[in-house]
């Protein structure tokens, strides 16, 4: 069993920063591929950034990449978001997910093959 707690989300202005936290408790936490997803209001959950247990390969939205960077650190039982240049459209819900799936699959997985977290929630106003 793992259980995942998110934190670090908050309100922020249009082209903040902000640098969520995932702590996993689970015995083998580097044996997961992890990923953080989100859900705006009225909208589906979508995947964001997905890292490898070593953490040496990431995935990434398109809409995120080169503004969102997931790393981890295994020694913590911990892997964080670090969301720069934060937009509008960046408001959401963010979700933390343990997963037994590989790091590129972390994006199509479905619902069932992965632990969450409760999500914190991110506001960027305009």
């Amino acid at each position: 069993q793992v259980q995942l707690v998110e934190s670090g989300g908050g309100l922020v202005q249009t082209g903040g920063s902000l640098r969520l936290t995932c702590a996993a408790s689970a015995r083998s936490f580097s044996s997961y591929a992890m990923g953080w997803f989100r859900q705006a209001p009225g909208k589906e959950r979508e995947f964001v950034a997905a890292c490898s247990w070593s953490g040496e390969s990431t995935y990434y939205a398109d809409s995120v990449k080169g503004r969102f960077t997931i790393s981890r650190d295994n020694g913590k039982n911990a892997v964080y978001l670090q969301m720069n240049s934060l937009k509008p459209e960046d408001t959401a819900v963010y979700y933390c997910a343990a997963t037994g799936v590989p790091g590129y699959k972390v994006a199509t997985m479905s619902h069932d093959q992965a632990y969450w977290g409760k999500g914190t929630l991110v506001t960027v106003s305009s």
